[in-house]
């Protein structure tokens, strides 16, 4: 696949974060597990459970320079279903493969799914709308794609996967689905690419915490809430 077709396919792309993280994300990006745990230099036995292993629950880290920062759970990954579906991996190396990415939903249905989540809506989360194109053109060559949702196995059949789940742009067939956008460990400069920030609660949009009034010469989208 083309970037320009990607592009085209997906002008906005979509992220949900924990409520209230938008000031750091601000300064410091959107960070993948991998590199939240480098930047508090978690290590060791700790480091196995929350990287390597299956998050039954929202874990707080603390760091002495850094303060808190929130790392999510994985509750749509059910671990039976996971080394049923994994060609290639083991579990423990699908959960590096995934916690060492940044992810972007492609769709605002596969966003606002997860949000009115039985596991997610009663709690109150960040949306962050981001221009496709701004990011593409800074960080094309750490982007993968996937046409699965590769962080859940909680229905009937899981889609299969593995070391070849994740594409380049460029190795992405035109014909395949792209449920998901990955960037590579981390998007330090994700504030200069972001269209606008809302606090949503279930499927419902609650308040707009930031909005871009231009980017690149153009208005800034918003995201609908659901019906």
């Amino acid at each position: 696949m083309k970037v320009e077709r990607l592009i085209h396919r997906h002008p906005v792309l979509y992220h949900m974060a924990e409520g209230g993280s938008w000031e750091s994300v601000r300064r410091s990006g959107l960070l993948s597990t991998s590199a939240l745990l480098d930047k508090f230099e978690i290590e060791g036995e700790r480091r196995f459970v929350l990287e390597s292993s299956r998050r039954r629950e929202v874990v707080s880290i603390e760091h002495l320079e850094h303060g808190t920062a929130v790392i999510r759970d994985n509750k749509p990954m059910q671990e039976k279903a996971l080394r049923r579906c994994l060609i290639g991996m083991s579990p423990r190396e699908w959960y590096e493969h995934l916690n060492r990415r940044v992810f972007f939903w492609v769709e605002q249905r596969r966003l606002l799914k997860l949000l009115n989540a039985r596991a997610y809506r009663e709690r109150p989360h960040l949306v962050l709308e981001v221009d496709a194109s701004a990011l593409l053109r800074r960080h094309a060559d750490r982007v993968t794609l996937s046409p699965i949702n590769s962080g859940a196995t909680f229905v009937m059949n899981p889609a299969p996967r593995g070391p070849d789940t994740f594409r380049r742009i460029a190795d992405h067939r035109d014909d395949r689905p792209v449920a998901e956008l990955a960037v590579d460990y981390a998007v330090p400069d994700i504030a200069d690419f972001t269209l606008s920030v809302s606090r949503w609660r279930g499927s419902e949009r609650i308040e707009v915490v930031y909005e871009a009034a231009t980017f690149d010469g153009r208005s800034s989208r918003r995201l609908d809430s659901a019906p």
